[in-house]
């Protein structure tokens, strides 16, 4: 497995950590002001599906290796 393909499967794993933490801020939220690390706790997943998306939109701009020209 190719780096591509580590940082897709990362990011879409990263896509359900976050939501799992939005939801359970949500959740806290109807039980009152909950405690700061469950407010906060959906900002680094957030940060690293920023960076993991940012390099998956660059890829198809970033040049290629010469391994496959031919002369």
């Amino acid at each position: 497995m190719n780096w591509s393909k580590w940082i897709r499967q990362g990011h879409r794993w990263l896509a359900i950590v976050f939501t799992v933490t939005v939801i359970a801020n949500f959740a806290a939220m109807t039980r009152g002001e909950p405690p700061a690390w469950i407010v906060y706790s959906p900002l680094l997943p957030l940060f690293l599906l920023l960076f993991s998306g940012f390099y998956m939109f660059a890829l198809p701009y970033l040049p290629r290796g010469r391994a496959d020209s031919a002369g």
